[in-house]
C-alpha cells in the first residue's frame, strides 16, 4: 500500500488508535505531497517510483517518457502513427513497439503470407476492425520483427499524451530511419539510386 496525504496527516493517522494495525503492516511507503487530486496522485507516484519500480504503471510512465524524450530531442529514433510504425517494423528498425491497449482506428495490418513469404497491407473496414484478430496477429508476430511489444493505457499523464497526441501507436527505433524513403502508396522503399528514365 502506498499512502500519500498533504502535510503531516498521514504520520499522525498512522500513530493513532483509529488506524487499523493490519493496514500499517501493508504500507510500503509514506510520502508527503504538495498538491491534491490527480496532480497529487502523479506526485506521489513520482516520489515512490523506487518502491514501485516493478509496478506496471511506473514501467509504462518510464517507457512513454523515453519515447517522448526521443521526440523532444528529435533524435530520429522514433516513429509516430500506424503507417510509419509498420514500415519501421518491416525494415527491422523498431526496437520497442508501443500500442495503446484500446486502439480504435481504421488501420492497415501487415500480414506475412507464410507460404509465399510476401508482405501485404490490408485495409480493415468497421466490421473487421471490431475483430481483435489484427491485434492478436501483432501480439503473435512482433517477435519475428525482433522488437519488444508494449501495450499501454491512457491512465497516466504520459499515456494520455501518447494516445491523444500521437495516435496510440508508435515505436522507439534502434537507429535513425528516413521515413520519407517509404512510398505511402504501397509501402515499398524508394531506392534513390534507381534510374526511372527509359
Amino acid at each position: 500500500m502506498l499512502s500519500s496525504l498533504q502535510g503531516y496527516l498521514m504520520t499522525e493517522l498512522s500513530h493513532s488508535a483509529v488506524f487499523d494495525p493490519r493496514l500499517a503492516a501493508k504500507i510500503l511507503n509514506v510520502v508527503r505531497v504538495s498538491h491534491g487530486g490527480e496532480r497529487g496522485f502523479n506526485e506521489a507516484i513520482e516520489l515512490s517510483s523506487e518502491v514501485l519500480a516493478n509496478v506496471k504503471f511506473i514501467q509504462e510512465k518510464r517507457l512513454i517518457g523515453k519515447y517522448l524524450k526521443e521526440i523532444e530531442q528529435d533524435t530520429g529514433k522514433y516513429v509516430v502513427g500506424l503507417d510509419d510504425t509498420l514500415n519501421a517494423l518491416d525494415s527491422g528498425a523498431a526496437e520497442t513497439l508501443i500500442v495503446w491497449e484500446n486502439l480504435d482506428i481504421n488501420r492497415y495490418v501487415l500480414i506475412r503470407n507464410s507460404t509465399t513469404g510476401e508482405t501485404v497491407l490490408k485495409f480493415l473496414n468497421k466490421e473487421e476492425e471490431s475483430n481483435t484478430e489484427s491485434f492478436k496477429w501483432l501480439a503473435d508476430e512482433y517477435m519475428r520483427f525482433g522488437c519488444a511489444l508494449e501495450f499501454v493505457t491512457n491512465k497516466s499523464e504520459e499515456g494520455s499524451k501518447f494516445c491523444k497526441g500521437y495516435g496510440g501507436i508508435g515505436a522507439i527505433l534502434r537507429y535513425q530511419l528516413d521515413m520519407s524513403a517509404f512510398d505511402s502508396d504501397d509501402g515499398e522503399v524508394i531506392d534513390e539510386d534507381d534510374d526511372y528514365s527509359d
